[in-house]
């Protein structure tokens, strides 16, 4: 479990690629002050677990379905990437609750800057418009963000200067992808909405207000 509040970036070092795998070693310092192995560490939102590692670098696997199913596989030696520890249970809880289980990629449609604010519109797979709310949680590349904006296609959230200079989100382009994580609760509320037949129009404020959530 992480919160969404990237420790550190580091970057990608080696890959070594299978057919529909990876083996990644990353430099890091942060991240690597208390790691044992087995630990799990947040990989542009994708939770991976620490198979070797040193005092300035660590290696994890990325199984099949995580190939497929993450931005993972476009990685290339010396991209830059959000690291996140799993969430200690003595610690205080910034972000929202983030399980690294990524729920699909999205591309980068446009960027624009606004006062001290970096608005970025991300379009998603159609079939996660469900879980989006305005003013709800999503986590993007593992950063816990508010979305401000929700259409059928696209989604908008707005970086503050420190979440700006401290994550990767700020430094891709408009055509580049981002992994994408739903609210956990959302996600729950939907699938149990869902096995009652609900609207398809999927989680709304009604919806919720009329099941007893809010």
């Amino acid at each position: 479990m992480f919160t969404g509040i990237i420790e550190e970036i580091g970057k990608i070092e080696r890959i070594v690629r299978g057919g529909k795998s990876l083996q990644l070693t990353i430099a890091a310092k942060k991240v690597l002050t208390d790691v044992q192995l087995g630990d799990s560490i947040s990989v542009n939102g994708v939770c991976l677990t620490v198979t070797t590692f040193t005092k300035t670098h660590f290696s994890a696997d990325v199984m099949p379905e995580t190939f497929k199913t993450t931005a993972l596989s476009v990685l290339t030696p010396g991209s830059s990437v959000n690291l996140e520890r799993a969430m200690a249970a003595n610690g205080r809880f910034g972000g929202h609750f983030v399980s690294g289980h990524v729920d699909g990629v999205g591309h980068i449609t446009s960027k624009r800057q606004e006062e001290n604010a970096l608005y970025i519109t991300i379009s998603f797979p159609e079939h996660l418009e469900r879980y989006f709310l305005y003013k709800g949680s999503v986590a993007l590349d593992g950063t816990s963000l508010t979305l401000f904006g929700v259409t059928e296609t696209d989604l908008t959230v707005s970086l503050i200067p420190h979440t700006r200079d401290e994550t990767v989100l700020a430094s891709k382009g408009v055509g580049d992808t981002v992994n994408i994580e739903c609210d956990m609760l959302a996600k729950y509320v939907g699938n149990m909405l869902e096995k009652k037949e609900a609207p398809s129009k999927g989680v709304t404020m009604d919806l919720l207000k009329e099941n007893g959530y809010l």
